[in-house]
């Protein structure tokens, strides 16, 4: 979700109460399907919480159409897990987002719903460089296979959320994104230090026993590889190989 967040207390104040609504509030309401996804995705109310409840969008296990390349099951895990990583690399803006045990479909994640307006990523293209190289490079990172333009929401502040990370982590490539805007460029300087301290952290901080909780041994692995590789010297942002590495459609 720079914004150094990871390492100010009382940055991650706000974040950690909203993530602990997410994941204790004891009423969860489903007030709808929300359309356009290929899984099962609900608008819920979360209770109480004044003065008319805390709106998320849950993602329920149970609700994941089958995919031949991902495990059934673990869509909600990958999303939490990218959530996990953005708080210590302190970009991009994901919404917090947290497993829940119990909801009317069974344990699935919760996010925060973020009131956006229409306008997405291919409508800002040319503007907010810094942001959509930080989201090109985590994309690289978590191995995002479907990034699309319309995965980047705008809020009433003008601020800049990332959803849908589902498809993530994967240990083979798989990247697929509409933002190929910085094919051929090195690691942006400003962000070697966001890498190197997630990499720690990974390896042998709070977010090693995390990650270990929603993913795979050897995506963990592969987690750490990534992160290693952007940061060495010839390191360059990928190309797209081809028009596979769009997704479609691209919005």
């Amino acid at each position: 979700m720079a914004r150094g967040r990871s390492s100010d207390r009382t940055g991650r104040a706000p974040l950690e109460r909203t993530e602990r609504l997410l994941a204790e509030l004891p009423d969860l309401e489903v007030l709808g399907l929300l359309h356009g996804s290929s899984n099962y995705t609900f608008l819920a109310r979360l209770e109480p919480h004044p003065p008319a409840g805390l709106l998320a969008v849950y993602k329920p296990a149970r609700g994941e159409s089958p995919l031949w390349d991902f495990e059934a099951g673990t869509l909600y895990q990958r999303e939490v897990a990218a959530y996990e990583l953005s708080k210590v690399l302190g970009w991009p803006r994901i919404p917090p987002t947290v497993v829940r045990p119990q909801g009317p479909h069974g344990v699935g994640a919760v996010q925060l719903f973020i009131e956006a307006d229409r306008r997405h990523f291919l409508e800002e293209q040319s503007t907010r460089r810094k942001t959509w190289a930080q989201v090109a490079l985590f994309d690289v990172l978590v191995n995002n296979a479907d990034r699309k333009s319309g995965h980047c929401l705008f809020d009433a502040k003008d601020e800049v959320w990332m959803i849908d990370h589902g498809l993530t982590f994967h240990v083979d490539q798989k990247l697929r994104t509409v933002i190929w805007d910085f094919s051929g460029d090195p690691l942006p300087q400003a962000l070697c230090g966001d890498v190197e301290r997630a990499l720690v952290d990974v390896e042998k901080g709070r977010l090693a026993e995390t990650l270990g909780g929603l993913l795979s041994p050897a995506e963990v692995r592969v987690l750490k590889r990534r992160l290693r590789g952007v940061l060495d010297a010839s390191w360059r942002f990928p190309e797209p190989s081809s028009a596979w590495s769009v997704p479609w459609p691209p919005i």
